[in-house]
């Protein structure tokens, strides 16, 4: 006999882990989409490949990228401005905890930008829990519904 309180809490786990592939998925499209379009205006600059060089300079602004397409969806899906703020910050506590250790030497780039991948997701996993309520939720049944644009 499955209970309500059972098929609720499956569905609220349902709905986070969802949550968590979709933002995911929408960091890995912002990281592509936008990789690409720095790539092209390095290359018009004459600088190709500048940033595939530099992984100082290459974290942030991959961060930076996934941040944005995860920011997309976050409020496509009608998120309010400080889950996706805190969200963001998610984006960049491990480039902050790495950028050190990295510029002494410690960690090569190529362990700066894994490191960096692999810690966002225990960083996202942690600003869920604090807005655990809000991510539970499932927001593709609740999309927002905006105003139609007014005729001039």
């Amino acid at each position: 006999v499955t209970t309500t309180g059972e098929i609720g809490r499956r569905r609220e786990r349902h709905n986070l882990v969802r949550h968590f592939v979709e933002m995911v998925l929408a960091m890995v499209v912002g990281m592509a989409l936008l990789g690409a379009v720095v790539q092209v205006i390095c290359a018009g600059l004459g600088q190709p490949g500048f940033f595939l060089h530099h992984p100082g300079l290459r974290a942030p602004l991959m961060a930076m990228n996934m941040t944005i397409g995860m920011a997309v969806w976050m409020r496509h899906l009608g998120h309010g401005w400080a889950p996706i703020a805190e969200m963001s910050a998610a984006m960049f506590v491990p480039l902050a905890v790495l950028i050190g250790p990295f510029w002494a030497g410690a960690l090569s780039g190529g362990g700066l930008l894994a490191a960096m991948h692999v810690l966002m997701l225990p960083a996202m996993v942690i600003a869920m829990r604090h807005r655990r309520n809000d991510y539970a939720r499932d927001h593709h049944r609740h999309l927002p519904t905006f105003p139609a644009p007014s005729a001039a």
